[in-house]
């Protein structure tokens, strides 16, 4: 494989063909990080390595080294200094699906692209009563994420926002959702959830510029109390929510630039 050609697959360190991929196709159960690397380094990658970590506890029993993944990612990336997508899936060619009770070695698929254009246009996004398996796992299982992003798109909208039993606001698709109120605070849903990288280094720029923050329950009913909502992956840092159903939102540029500096004053970490 040609070391800059991009994408860039890799198994343990070593180009991925087709039969080290099987497993994933026919056992769907793993989990995985995307993030994103600026010049040789990522925002958060403290953040991702415990993700990684506390999920392969959780899913396969057995301890993941930080300094693996990084050298898996140092190789990846291959000295590139632009800016880039990547993704690491953890699962294991070893798991044995009929004693799943036992602790197992992990495999680590690392995949490095270019990065996609970051979509700009605030997001009408419909709710739907879901709540993901296993919510503070990233792992694989994102047949119904996509799904209902495909069901609000059918029906006019642009993504989908989950809504617990208890009525509770968790979270977007693939993503995190924040509000703003009236006396610009951030407000962040309690409810079981994924605590994604982007809300957390968001969460850690607003204490620094000492920006008011809290999180509460949050229902559909309540939104009105609000004056701006915005989406927030490790991807896509901020982008703004013009509508939910059919609350709609002011689209506050002052608050999004304020936001966008939050999370750029968090200083890429080194592979």
């Amino acid at each position: 494989m040609n070391a800059t050609a991009l994408p860039r697959m890799q198994l343990n360190g070593a180009p991925a063909g087709a039969d080290d991929l099987r497993h994933l196709v026919q056992t769907n159960y793993g989990h995985f990080t995307a993030l994103r690397v600026e010049q040789g380094g990522v925002r958060g990658l403290d953040l991702h390595l415990d993700r990684l970590q506390h999920a392969t506890r959780a899913l396969f029993g057995s301890e993941l080294e930080r300094e693996r993944v990084r050298g898996y990612l140092r190789h990846a990336v291959a000295g590139d200094v632009s800016e880039l997508s990547a993704r690491v899936n953890v699962f294991a060619h070893a798991l044995d699906r009929e004693r799943l009770d036992r602790s197992v070695a992990v495999d680590v698929l690392v995949t490095v692209a270019p990065v996609s254009t970051r979509a700009t246009a605030p997001l009408r996004v419909k709710s739907f009563r879901y709540a993901r398996d296993l919510p503070a796992i990233k792992h694989v299982g994102t047949f119904a994420l996509f799904h209902h992003r495909h069901l609000a798109q059918q029906a006019g909208f642009d993504d989908a926002l989950f809504v617990d039993e208890d009525g509770r606001i968790s979270e977007g698709s693939i993503w995190n959702v924040g509000f703003v109120d009236r006396d610009g605070a951030v407000v962040w849903p309690d409810a079981p959830q994924l605590d994604g990288v982007g809300m957390q280094l968001l969460k850690a720029g607003l204490a620094r510029e000492g920006i008011a923050g809290a999180t509460r329950p949050i229902r559909l009913s309540g939104l009105a109390a609000f004056r701006a909502a915005f989406f927030t992956n490790a991807s896509v840092p901020v982008r703004a929510i013009a509508s939910i159903d059919g609350q709609t939102f002011a689209h506050d540029d002052a608050m999004l630039e304020t936001l966008a500096r939050c999370y750029a004053a968090n200083t890429p970490q080194p592979l």
